[in-house]
């Protein structure tokens, strides 16, 4: 009978569990913003995508949280030694201390560094990257939350929105394709990752200066990764990228050459493989008043 009892208990705690994880738009659109750092922090630091992105998904609301708005905090990580900004909110304990970053990017970084570098958590890195039901109960059993269904919270986000899937590095369906994506409802730019970079598409009215309020990069930055003057205006679809840009294309496209087509530039070209402009003209040895021509063969890699 005791037995019974239990049973019953439990089934009723997990259908409890079960019907408050529905799938909502806020959640995929949070997904399709931040998935390509997830993985990029994958291929880093071994921490599943899949986990990184339900424990955002959880820690943050979906990025609403106050901690998310007031300090781009995604992963709730306390202050502990920490030295930069921080932001105070009731959490077991009354205004504990938490960091707070300038973008939404260093708090993923961070996450990751924080997992790496503790030794609380050194042995979830000998689990495999697509364990993500081991990695999660492995979080909760270390102490990363105080939430008793916090394991089981991941695994349920990890199932319902398919993130096992990015564990194995892909981008899927949005992965870097030179047009612009459907950014419908999310007021902040996708963040996409392509050959080792990262990067977004402009959007009406973007500028440098705002882009870089909204990623905590310096505007001077932005457009010198961009190979740009900072007072450039941006056009709708401008692939603009987030850190200094590779000297060579993706390998998939070392033996494939680039054949140029109709109102296609040297830095139009740059840009789609991720590639600096010095470099693609230094590859086909070509001076910066060359004049493309329709069907030339580019080796960008």
């Amino acid at each position: 009978m005791k037995r019974t009892i239990l049973s019953f208990t439990l089934l009723l705690t997990v259908l409890a569990v079960s019907a408050q994880m529905k799938w909502n738009q806020q959640f995929q659109n949070y997904i399709d913003q931040y998935k390509d750092i997830a993985i990029k922090e994958m291929q880093r630091y071994r921490i599943p995508a899949s986990i990184t992105l339900a424990q955002g998904i959880f820690e943050s609301g979906a990025g609403q949280s106050e901690l998310c708005l007031k300090g781009n905090n995604h992963f709730g990580i306390k202050c502990h030694g920490w030295t930069g900004r921080t932001v105070y909110h009731d959490d077991d304990a009354s205004q504990e201390c938490f960091r707070a970053y300038n973008s939404a990017l260093e708090s993923y970084e961070d996450h990751s560094k924080f997992l790496s570098s503790s030794q609380r958590y050194s042995r979830l890195f000998q689990l495999k990257t697509t364990d993500y039901k081991g990695w999660a109960r492995g979080l909760k059993a270390c102490g990363y939350a105080t939430n008793p269904q916090y394991a089981d919270k991941l695994i349920q986000l990890i199932e319902l929105y398919r993130l096992y899937e990015y564990d194995r590095g892909s981008a899927g369906k949005n992965s870097h394709t030179g047009k612009r994506p459907t950014v419908a409802g999310v007021d902040e730019h996708i963040i996409r990752i392509y050959n080792k970079n990262l990067y977004l598409y402009a959007r009406q009215g973007d500028t440098f200066r705002s882009l870089s309020r909204e990623l905590g990069i310096s505007a001077r930055k932005l457009a010198k990764y961009n190979e740009r003057d900072k007072n450039d205006v941006l056009s709708e679809g401008d692939i603009i990228y987030l850190k200094k840009k590779q000297s060579r294309a993706d390998k998939a496209f070392k033996k494939r050459p680039h054949v140029v087509k109709a109102g296609e530039s040297m830095y139009g070209i740059a840009q789609q493989y991720g590639i600096r402009l010095k470099s693609l003209y230094k590859k086909n040895h070509l001076e910066p008043d060359y004049q493309l021509r329709v069907g030339d063969k580019l080796r960008v890699y």
